[in-house]
């Protein structure tokens, strides 16, 4: 928001005249809210660190922070501590500079607490939650140009509760170089801290993107003074985890239907089941899914809460106490590739088995041509049926299995396995008939073209198997070519055999800006997904983001987007940070080549050793030394892509 000054000395007309005063009346209570928080709001200057964190140009210059304790404490953004500097430096108000000392983290809320050798500072007070209302001023402050007085920025509250009741939305013009900083109200108080967060992950630099979009989040000071305690301690605060999930988590899901339970986690220990329907946390009615994440988004490792839940006709109580990590999730395995069947092929009775995979639970139990119609007690009508049951399956545990095979039925008992990590040195591809004369594409492009997507000027290119049948699924393999060069008629030529061969589309995004990618356009990938998607008949369980070399902007697009990406195959390029925990919900498997220098190798070969630990199905296999593109694994990389869907 600009505030406009009149300088200019003749008698405007009474209603302009009423206008200015009223925009000088603003100006002068922003100016004096500004100067309340004034003496509550320091500089903090890094010196040393990294340059860049996942692709981001992490701040390098003065940042700011707020003063919570008369006694030295400073709240500030963790994203200014990203590059991991050698020193930290605070400068208060009055031009006093102090040695930081980092205490302690709430990775929640994306905080960091610091301390100074300093008495009697100002903290800044908090404006209560229960007072914002939207449409309220917002003032954001902050103190990185001029350490004389902040800067300050205009909007208003535009939403409450946001980042599931973490966050409050502004307005007002951010940048990173103010996160750290307040936004106050009128009064001077503390609305909240500016930090970025996002409503799709919870990587260290989600949200960072959307600071230009009018968009801007800040964690309620009233939130941060009731965890400073714990903070002060030197505790880093995590996310309060419960370790139960539901089938669905869109905006509009319904009632808390318990879809899974994770073994050993505190509502395993609590009690709770699947099925369960959880109406009410802390008095809290949770009618709705949305409602519940909301209220847990909240808390903290460590908090206990009370909980509701419905089963069948009784009411169920527990006192859980959350926390901060949960054992990983893994599926069982039982080594069967499900039959791709046409679609409109009409209703079939169960899972067909198209092929059985050496060495796996299946082997010797069940057969090219079976049908699974059951899987423990329920009966199974599709192989994504099946999918989800056996995911329902620890390693290790046993379970019953139903065929049917030459019309008669039986009864297998099989011990699942974990996932192999590991790519069969043969597997046939699933033939897909040539297009029925009476089939036509529709104006569908087929073969090596361009094509771009509503709003975008950039083009991207395809490959579509010049023997397309609409009737059948294609695996689709997005190409996030290296920064300085789209490799694009290499990459085409290594892979096109393999394509025509397993049915695979190749689809190539171009970088706006060539020598790099940037993290807003994992955007423009998605909306390049969706649009294949309409065109084209895809296979959902195979569709793959593939980096090479410099390959980080792969690995966000894939852990961003867990919903789209089934597979993530990246090469030269080891992962830098941990990723969200592997989720049943967005199954993704891993495929690693190790290629570059002899460094750079050892890295992604930890990189899978962590995924593993993980519980992530990651495979690594060795590449071409130097940062060519490894062209003599392509066929390793087909058959891994084709065993996408397996069970």
């Amino acid at each position: 928001m600009a505030i406009m000054l009149t300088l200019a000395s003749p008698a405007p007309p009474p209603a302009l005249a009423q206008s200015t005063s009223l925009d000088l009346q603003e100006e002068a209570a922003f100016k004096q809210a500004a100067t309340l928080a004034e003496p509550s709001i320091v500089q903090i200057q890094t010196v040393g660190g990294l340059d860049v964190v996942d692709q981001i140009l992490v701040a390098s210059g003065p940042t700011t922070g707020v003063i919570v304790s008369d006694d030295g404490y400073v709240i500030t953004s963790s994203f200014n501590f990203l590059n991991k500097p050698s020193s930290v430096i605070v400068l208060t108000a009055d031009g006093k500079k102090y040695p930081a000392e980092i205490i302690a983290a709430d990775k929640a809320r994306k905080l960091t607490l610091l301390r100074i050798e300093a008495r009697g500072l100002t903290p800044l007070p908090a404006a209560p939650k229960s007072e914002f209302r939207v449409g309220q001023w917002s003032i954001a402050l902050g103190r990185t140009f001029d350490l004389s007085f902040p800067s300050l920025s205009v909007g208003v509250l535009s939403a409450l509760d946001r980042i599931y009741g973490r966050a409050v939305q502004t307005d007002a013009k951010i940048s990173p170089v103010n996160y750290g900083g307040p936004i106050v109200d009128v009064q001077g108080r503390g609305i909240g801290l500016l930090v970025p967060m996002s409503p799709q992950e919870d990587a260290e630099t989600a949200g960072v993107e959307w600071y230009d979009g009018g968009i801007g989040f800040a964690v309620p000071m009233e939130d941060i003074y009731r965890v400073l305690p714990r903070l002060k301690t030197g505790e880093t605060l995590m996310p309060g985890l419960m370790g139960v999930s539901f089938s669905d988590i869109s905006p509009l899901a319904g009632e808390a239907r318990v879809d899974r339970v994770r073994p050993e986690s505190p509502g395993a220990k609590a009690g709770l089941k699947v099925g369960d329907v959880i109406v009410e946390i802390d008095g809290h009615r949770t009618e709705r899914i949305p409602a519940l994440r909301h209220y847990l988004g909240n808390k903290n490792a460590g908090e206990t809460i009370r909980v509701v839940a419905r089963r069948g006709e009784e009411s169920i109580t527990a006192e859980i106490k959350l926390a901060d990590v949960l054992l990983p999730y893994e599926s069982g395995y039982l080594g069967v590739l499900p039959e791709r069947v046409e679609r409109d092929a009409g209703a079939f009775s169960g899972a067909g088995v198209r092929d059985v995979l050496p060495g796996s639970p299946a082997e010797g139990q069940i057969a090219r041509g079976d049908r699974i119609v059951g899987f423990g007690d329920a009966k199974i009508a599709t192989a994504e049926e099946l999918l989800d049951r056996v995911s329902r399956v620890k390693p290790g545990e046993t379970a019953s299995v139903r065929l049917l095979r030459g019309g008669q039925e039986r009864t297998v008992e099989l011990k699942l396995k974990s996932i192999p990590n590991e790519v069969p040195a043969e597997l046939s591809p699933s033939p897909i008939p040539s297009r029925p004369a009476e089939v036509g594409l529709d104006g569908r492009q087929i073969g090596r073209f361009e094509a771009q997507i509503a709003g975008e000027e950039r083009k991207f290119w395809m490959y579509v198997p010049d023997d397309y049948n609409p009737r059948h699924e294609y695996a689709v393999l997005v190409w996030i070519h290296p920064p300085g060069d789209t490799l694009e008629a290499d990459f085409l030529k290594a892979w096109q055999v393999e394509a025509n061969r397993r049915g695979v589309i190749l689809v190539g995004p171009r970088a706006e800006d060539l020598a790099r990618w940037t993290p807003d356009e994992a955007d423009y990938v998605k909306g390049i997904m969706e649009w294949v998607r309409e065109q084209y008949s895809v296979d959902e369980k195979r569709i793959v983001v593939h980096g090479h070399r410099d390959g980080g902007f792969a690995w966000l697009v894939g852990f961003r987007q867990r919903e789209t990406f089934g597979g993530l195959m990246i090469s030269g390029t080891p992962l830098k940070q941990a990723p969200a925990d592997n989720d049943p919900a967005t199954r993704q498997q891993i495929l690693l080549i190790a290629s570059g220098t002899e460094p750079v190798v050892k890295a992604i070969q930890q990189t899978a050793a962590g995924l593993q630990r993980l519980k992530f199905p990651a495979t690594l296999i060795e590449g071409t030394d130097g940062n060519a593109y490894p062209t003599d694994q392509v066929e390793a990389m087909a058959r891994w892509i084709d065993l996408l869907d397996r069970i």
